[in-house]
């Protein structure tokens, strides 16, 4: 199995040979090969497929869980990627749920007292031994402080960095193997999906991080009484370590026990559209794990979210961006909707613009004469994801994870009081972010913004076209010409003629061999000429290795 990292690939040889049994146990065996992890002449015991009948999405799945809480996080992180897999695979990626067994109280005790400096008792008047939730990254306790206030502390797991690096290499060995080996796999990005995985889960294991963000949240949400953000307590918060008020609720997918509570799920409706609709259009800062898990309800109908680790931010070009194709999409004009998307630069330039723009016509004409309580907004993103799936649209993650929080939100709404037009809600959000674009101090500023462009350009534009003519007289200028798609050309040509040099030599030897057989002379063994018999076994391993490349590459 080549290793695109010896130096720290062999480290991890008996987890790569995990990876690869278990992808062949879901019936990937052809990916494994390709990517060369295992060789197709011992395939071993894992050739054994127990997951015959399930559908390619539900064994991706099943393999994700299997293979562990990091590639749990892969599979979530791409759920949020719309434009790189169909639909069913989003949503049954999306079913993946990040939970393990917790660490043994010893270890946790442990990194309770390291982080707070001093022995448990004198920060904690009750801290329970047993965690109430437990993941990859961290685990949950119930404490009361000194003065009796419940908190809740995260307790980051031990030598959980070291784990993560470990299986962050893994993950980019196996990126590089999909990309050298599998040249479809290449529109899926492996790489950049990695490079992102590590982003966030970098970020998520500060816990500061996730600190500052409730402290955001608090004051966006702090003149909303249908909303409460848990209070942080900085004192008992370090990078390892957050301990936040405790929320007493009912987790909102428990609709059973809130009516039994008496509660009223219209007005939980209203209170999570606000919630949902206000960090969105109004402070583009928003959760972006929105599983029914993060949401509590508590008394007077109030929505607590937890676990902020997670956030999606959108800039102020971003919510320009939202708000254009917002405008568009009103305007129900597609080929308005073709040229903001193009101007977003995530349409390719491959993309056929005329059967995209026929696409969303249909789509619009779909849904043009449908009334607002007829709409299903997970069935309008899924089929405009559809779309963008199929002319490779690549949008950036935050519109995902937007689209992703919409989309739960409003299977929510609709599981609580099918009655409530969450859809109709998002209007008067719509009307105030396209309003926003108009405003004069946004005109203000993109006039600003013209002006310092073209005072730019004056400044700097002779003193480029100087340093082309300088080069031009000193002929020092260069035109250089990339050629697409020739590397693996090259790459073909090359293994080609390596291939045909071995053959020659093969051929070679065997024929000298066999002259050197017909001559009684030198060492012999046998009454056969040793030097001949070499020659022989030479050929013989050659030739051996030649067909084993030749097998191992699919191609005869």
């Amino acid at each position: 199995m080549p290793l695109p990292r010896p130096d720290k690939g062999l480290q991890n040889l008996k987890r790569y040979q995990q990876i690869a049994r278990i992808l062949i146990k879901y019936g990937f065996g052809e990916i494994v090969y390709r990517m060369n992890l295992v060789s197709p002449l011992r395939p071993g015991k894992a050739r054994k497929k127990t997951s015959i009948g399930k559908s390619t999405p539900v064994r991706v799945r099943l393999a994700l869980e299997e293979l562990g809480p990091t590639f749990v996080k892969l599979g979530q992180v791409l759920s949020t990627r719309p434009f790189l897999l169909p639909v069913d695979y989003i949503l049954e990626l999306s079913k993946l749920q990040d939970q393990v067994e917790p660490m043994p109280w010893p270890q946790a005790s442990k990194m309770l007292v390291s982080e707070l400096g001093r022995p448990i008792e004198e920060c904690f008047k009750e801290f329970d031994q047993v965690p109430l939730a437990s993941a990859s990254l961290a685990q949950v306790h119930d404490a009361r402080l000194l003065d009796g206030t419940p908190v809740v502390v995260k307790v980051q797991r031990e030598g959980i960095r070291k784990i993560i690096d470990s299986d962050m290499n893994i993950l980019y060995d196996v990126a590089d193997l999909l990309e050298k080996n599998i040249q479809e796999s290449r529109q899926y990005d492996p790489r950049g999906v990695v490079e992102e995985l590590a982003r966030t889960t970098r970020k998520e294991i500060n816990f500061l991080n996730e600190a500052r963000n409730i402290e955001i949240f608090s004051e966006n949400f702090s003149n909303e009484p249908g909303v409460k953000i848990p209070r942080v307590y900085r004192k008992f918060t370090t990078p390892k370590l957050l301990t936040l008020e405790k929320i007493v609720g009912i987790k909102i997918s428990n609709v059973d026990e809130l009516e039994k509570a008496g509660y009223d799920t219209e007005q939980i409706c209203k209170n999570g559209s606000r919630l949902v609709l206000k960090m969105i259009f109004e402070d583009g800062f928003f959760h972006a794990d929105p599983h029914p898990g993060n949401l509590f309800v508590c008394e007077n109908e109030v929505i607590a979210p937890v676990d902020f680790g997670m956030m999606g931010t959108l800039s102020e070009s971003q919510m320009n961006e939202l708000a254009d194709f917002v405008v568009t999409v009103m305007s129900r004009d597609a080929r308005d909707i073709v040229r903001v998307l193009q101007n977003s630069g995530v349409v390719p330039e491959k993309a056929n613009l005329k059967a995209l723009e026929q696409d969303l016509s249909e789509m619009i004409v779909k849904y043009y004469r449908m009334s607002l309580t007829d709409i299903d907004m997970k069935s309008a993103l899924d089929d405009f994801f559809a779309i963008s799936h199929r002319y490779e649209i690549k949008f950036q993650v935050e519109f995902m994870l937007l689209g992703k929080a919409l989309m739960t939100y409003e299977e929510l709404a609709r599981m609580l009081y099918p009655e409530y037009n969450f859809v109709a809600e998002i209007g008067p959000y719509l009307t105030k972010l396209t309003a926003r674009k108009f405003k004069p101090t946004n005109f203000l500023k993109d006039i600003m913004r013209i002006i310092d462009e073209l005072r730019w350009i004056m400044v700097e534009s002779p003193r480029k076209w100087r340093l082309i003519t300088d080069k031009l007289s000193r002929g020092e200028l260069q035109v250089q010409m990339q050629h697409i798609g020739l590397e693996t050309f090259i790459k073909e040509m090359d293994r080609s003629s390596n291939r045909l040099s071995v053959s020659l030599l093969v051929a070679a030897l065997i024929v000298g061999s066999s002259m050197i057989m017909t001559v009684d002379k030198g060492v012999m063994i046998f009454e056969l000429p040793v030097l001949g018999l070499i020659g022989y076994l030479f050929a013989g391993i050659l030739g051996i290795l030649l067909v084993i490349s030749i097998l191992r590459s699919g191609k005869l």
